[in-house]
Order: C-alpha cells, then sequence, then structure tokens
C-alpha cells in the first residue's frame, strides 16, 4: 500500500520541521505552506491525499483555506491540528470540511493515527475534545454573523485584522482600492461598528487572526 501523500500547513517553521519528521517514515511530505493562501496554491498544485492544517495562519485562515479546499477538491482530507482546545471551534472545523481534530499537545502518534483514519474514509476526533465536540454539534449549525460575511468580506477582514493597508490588501486580493474600502465599510455599516479597532475585535471573535 502506497504511503500518503500529505501537504502540511503552519505559520511557525519548527512545528512544520517537528510534523514532517514525525511523518517522514510513514508518509510523504509533498510540501510545506506557512499561510492560508500558499496552502491553496500547494493544494491545487501538489494534489495531496491528506493536509494538516492550522487554524491560524496569516493572510487567509485555515478555516476560509478549508472551505475553499474543500469546494475545489472535495476528495482530499483535512486534519486540523491547533492549539485552541475549545469544542466550538472543532465542530466548526467539521463544519468547514474537516476530516480530523487533534490538539498540537496531543501525543505524537495520535497524528499518524489520525491520518490512517482519515484515509479509511472515516473521521478522527482527538479524546480531549470529544465530549464538548458532541454537544456543540447537537447545538446545529455555527450561528451566523451579524448579519453573514461573504466569503470576499472575510478576506478582506482578516486582512485589515493583520495590519495591512488598504493598497496592501488590494494588491494580495487582486482588486482595486476601492474595492477594498468598499467592503470595509460595508462591513462596518452591516456590524453596526463605528472604528477599525472595534473591526479588529470582532475578527479575533470570529477566529479570523
Amino acid at each position: 500500500m502506497s504511503r500518503p501523500r500529505v501537504l502540511l500547513a503552519d505559520d511557525h517553521g519548527l512545528v512544520l520541521g517537528a510534523l514532517e519528521a514525525l511523518l517522514a517514515r510513514d508518509c510523504e511530505v509533498v510540501g510545506t505552506v506557512t499561510d492560508g493562501r500558499a496552502l491553496i496554491a500547494a493544494a491545487a498544485r501538489l494534489q495531496p491525499d491528506v493536509i494538516v492544517l492550522d487554524i491560524a495562519m496569516p493572510l487567509l485562515n485555515g478555516l476560509d483555506a478549508a472551505r475553499q479546499i474543500k469546494r475545489m477538491f472535495p476528495r482530499m482530507k483535512l486534519i486540523f491540528l491547533t492549539m485552541n482546545e475549545d469544542a466550538e471551534l472543532a465542530a466548526v472545523t467539521f463544519r468547514a470540511g474537516a476530516s480530523g481534530h487533534l490538539l498540537k499537545h496531543s501525543a505524537a502518534t495520535e497524528l499518524l493515527s489520525a491520518i490512517r483514519e482519515v484515509m479509511a474514509g472515516r473521521s478522527y476526533v482527538t479524546p480531549l475534545v470529544t465530549e464538548g465536540l458532541v454537544t456543540s454539534l447537537l447545538r446545529g449549525p455555527d450561528v451566523p454573523v451579524r448579519p453573514e460575511l461573504t466569503p470576499r468580506q472575510r478576506e478582506v477582514l482578516q486582512l485589515l485584522a493583520e495590519g495591512h493597508s488598504m493598497k496592501q490588501v488590494a494588491d494580495v486580493l487582486k482588486v482595486t482600492p476601492r474595492t477594498v474600502a468598499f467592503h470595509k465599510y460595508r462591513m462596518m455599516a452591516q456590524l453596526n461598528i463605528k472604528s477599525t479597532a472595534e473591526l479588529i475585535q470582532f475578527a479575533i471573535k470570529q477566529h479570523l487572526v
């Protein structure tokens, strides 16, 4: 049986190095990336079987990257590996298309177990969040944003919250600064937010940064 082809995504180089060393014997690590936009490009180029990714990544967070990848490549398996122990956030990762969810302080062998499970068509959740995850999933879908933001608005919001200027955001998204400004002020009106600082706080609460 061939080894699973795995793509790794995390914004910490030390984490990527440790994961690559851990998986080297049992998996073929086809690439490593440090931001969500590079992840989408690498997924299209490398066509991995499994992507191991974090939630908090620059330029595009793991949740929004996962949603785009699953739309383009439904058969790719996604395993989130995160520091956040919030069971509700684990539920959000599965709604975004995840097949697995682990914590970074889980046992190293647990990641290999998760890869084997998702390659067999099953899901894997670390026992550290299982009980809370079931409760969160039973509660139903995510509570919508007031009102729900579009994918493009979420992209603009994350980049602004990371400290990019409107021109820099425009360059990343390949749109005009005027378009970025339109999205920013439309969001502020939708969310009844009066300042950029409030907008950044909202982005943090939404796990966009």
